[in-house]
């Protein structure tokens, strides 16, 4: 058997390393999966290693079952029996099954969920009679979760003011609690495992004894706790196999740690390192920009990528009015790329920051008629956020939706439980009217006729909630959609009650702040020709699988590859995305970000940004992304030339020809604005509904539209459109 045909030097290199501690740093599409697979197979095959002393962890059930088949097709499931391949979690919860007489639980214990676990420190807070609002669950939970995989327990927690001590005692009761459940959640797993060979050496000799090869896929993915757990199950026979890329580590926010490439060297001072140049994906003019991007990371292993497939269409850049632009013309190049025959409508991928991205391409598609895919999120009005919202405005619209009226209700939570709307709901029934009347009634008449079917505190509840009914149904008539919806989000406190969502919080206010802006865009609409409008956009069955285009974000796109790639909102506070500014590490993150997304193209690479996006609710003129910047002149054709290098803010624009083909036409330069005619003069001191007042420092007219410049002396300069904002002047 062969195993080392068809591989290239570096491949074979690695496949027959010696015994001992090597990094494998593969870079992408360099065929890392077929390089650890067949290590596995030449260790049994060429070295006589039985397959239980082989150990392969990996970071999802499918690698871990793609390795598996490999590896079977390889060498015939029989010479492959009693390997141990699997993820991090799954080789732990076997080994606290076999070793529970050192730990507090027994053998049947069972593995709480994030659900499960989200209940018992909700329970735990509550039992202290804490307020969540200052001890907000997701956020402790988030805290007990970084100290574990820290290995950190409650004994060892430190604790140096009155709020760290009072977190102390939550994690101490979250640890009991779930002790006497007879649980572990999946932090637990691999603290528990770390602890157990660090005190219990018998134990920790058994197993790194037993395997005499350990091989860990995506090494740049592990934490701190992983990474001990690595090192001293291969403490005794020093075997370490570690395949990775630290230009690939995008999960930062997960507790992943790039860094431990470096302790590995430290650790193992006779580490052998071989690099993993040769990529079988992509053409060699997307690698090269990959190139440019990433290395201006410090503090890295520098590779040179390179491909034989040959150099490939230079990288298109295009700079676009606004994101509907955007996402419109993208819709429309796919679709003439796919009526000329040169790609299949599934060959397309197109990449972004943020899940709420997602919106205008959704809408883009739905209003060609063409079909697409969702990776790693759902539809952006299927988002429990949007859909929440949603059911808010189909109420106010109509008191009798019974359906958005049981959504509504109770969220946020104000104490109105099943019990109490079953009761509601027959009470209306019992009159012919809808549960909306009765709401109605109760919150505009202190002596309600109704009164009476209710307890003390569920009549409270349910008038209250009328009356904010009442309030938010006066507005519809009375004021614009935006205001409607502002007065809305104020009044439920929607913002905070996302903000407890300490994993997901941030990303659904960002939802919730694009939902905004599309409710800017349908400004002089009624509200019930806007719901009418997103019930017709929000149609799934225009959602299907298979050979169709495909809408990612760059986090859900690590591990795929596309023959055609677009990256959008290549714009600073897009991507790189705001809160990296400041953070070097982060900063360095994002770039990692954008090298993953360009480098999962095969073929074509298209990147865009937008003049003026919708950002935080509100319309704003972009600068470019500083990414965009380090991109070889000669390496692209579209927007962004040696002429764009000079003038950074403002380029000419693209649009697309009425036969709708992705052919580019030169606009006046937006640089060339009209300073006559404009409302708002550098100056005047203004007020606007969110940031407050402020001075305008420059006002001009743009496309039409008056942009002003504001400075506002808590939120900083803000750039506005002046028919949307509704600044007013102060006298």
């Amino acid at each position: 058997m062969e195993l080392l045909s068809n591989l290239n030097a570096a491949q074979k290199e690695a496949v027959s390393a010696p015994d001992g501690p090597t990094l494998v740093l593969a870079g992408p599409g360099s065929g890392k999966t077929n390089v650890l697979t067949r290590r596995i197979a030449y260790l049994i095959n060429d070295r006589s290693v039985r397959p239980y002393q082989i150990l392969a962890v990996t970071f999802t059930n499918k690698a871990a079952k793609e390795m598996v088949s490999r590896i079977d097709r390889l060498l015939g499931s029989a010479m492959s029996a009693g390997l141990v391949v699997g993820t991090f979690h799954s080789f732990c919860v076997r080994v606290l099954r076999m070793e529970t007489e050192y730990l507090p639980i027994d053998r049947n214990f069972v593995i709480f969920d994030a659900d499960d676990q989200m209940v018992l420190v909700r329970q735990v807070i509550k039992n202290m009679n804490l307020d969540e609002k200052l001890y907000r669950p997701y956020t402790i939970h988030a805290l007990i979760s970084k100290a574990k995989n820290d290995l950190i327990l409650p004994e060892t927690f430190e604790a140096n003011d009155d709020k760290s001590r009072t977190v102390k005692k939550i994690f101490e009761r979250y640890q009991k609690a779930l002790i006497s459940s007879n649980a572990v959640d999946f932090d637990d797993l691999l603290l528990l495992t770390t602890q157990l060979f660090q005190r219990q050496l018998q134990v920790l000799e058994k197993y790194a004894s037993k395997f005499h090869h350990v091989l860990v896929d995506e090494f740049q993915d592990t934490n701190q706790v992983q990474y001990i757990l690595i090192k001293l199950l291969a403490g005794v026979h020093r075997n370490l196999f570690c395949v990775g890329d630290p230009d690939q580590s995008i999960y930062r926010w997960r507790g992943a740690d790039y860094h431990n490439v470096t302790r590995l060297q430290k650790d193992f001072n006779d580490l052998k390192t071989i690099v993993l140049e040769q990529n079988y994906r992509s053409k060699q003019n997307i690698l090269d920009v990959a190139t440019a991007i990433i290395n201006r990371n410090f503090n890295r292993v520098r590779k040179q990528l390179f491909s034989d497939l040959g150099t490939g269409e230079k990288i298109h850049l295009v700079h676009y009015s606004d994101e509907k632009e955007e996402a419109a013309t993208i819709v429309s190049k796919i679709s003439e790329m796919v009526l000329r025959r040169q790609s299949e409508p599934g060959d397309f991928a197109i990449m972004y920051r943020t899940n709420a991205m997602s919106r205008n391409l959704e809408d883009a598609f739905i209003h060609a008629g063409l079909p697409y895919k969702l990776v790693g999120a759902q539809r952006f009005y299927g988002r429990k956020e949007i859909k929440d919202l949603l059911a808010y405005l189909r109420l106010i619209q109509n008191r009798h939706d019974q359906i958005a009226l049981q959504r509504a209700i109770n969220v946020p939570a104000r104490g109105i439980g099943a019990k109490t709307l079953e009761n509601l709901v027959q009470t209306a029934d019992d009159h012919f009217l809808s549960s909306g009347d009765v709401l109605l009634d109760l919150g505009q008449h202190p002596d309600s006729r109704f009164k009476s079917a209710f307890s003390g505190k569920a009549y409270t509840n349910l008038a209250e909630f009328g009356r904010s009914l009442n309030h938010w149904s006066d507005l519809a008539e009375n004021s614009t959609l935006t205001e409607l919806f502002d007065q809305l989000i104020k009044d439920i406190d929607y913002e905070a009650y996302l903000s407890d969502d300490e994993e997901g919080g941030e990303e659904r206010w960002e939802n919730v702040l694009e939902f905004r802006n599309l409710v800017l865009e349908n400004e002089t609409s009624g509200l019930g020709e806007f719901l009418e409008n997103v019930a017709l956009v929000s149609d799934q069955d225009t959602i299907k699988e298979g050979n169709v285009p495909t809408l990612l974000t760059l986090h859900a796109a690590k591990g795929l590859e596309f023959k055609n790639v677009f990256i959008i909102g290549l714009d600073d506070g897009v991507l790189p995305h705001s809160r990296a500014f400041d953070e070097p590490e982060e900063m360095e993150e994002e770039r990692r970000l954008f090298y993953v997304g360009i480098t999962r193209a095969k073929e074509r690479l298209f990147l865009s940004r937008a003049f003026r996006r919708g950002t935080r609710g509100f319309f704003e003129d972009t600068i470019e992304s500083r990414f965009l910047r380090d991109i070889p002149v000669n390496l692209t054709e579209g927007s962004f030339t040696s002429e764009q290098k000079q003038n950074r803010f403002f380029n000419s624009g693209f649009q697309q020809t009425t036969q709708k083909v992705w052919e580019v036409e030169r606009r006046t330069p937006p640089s060339k604005v009209l300073r006559a005619e404009t409302k708002f003069k550098a100056g005047m001191r203004v007020k606007h509904a969110v940031f407050g007042e402020g001075m305008v420092i420059d006002s001009a007219i743009m496309n039409k539209d008056e942009i002003v410049s504001v400075a506002f002396p808590n939120n900083g300069i803000k750039k506005l459109d002046a028919g949307i904002a509704k600044l007013t002047i102060i006298k």
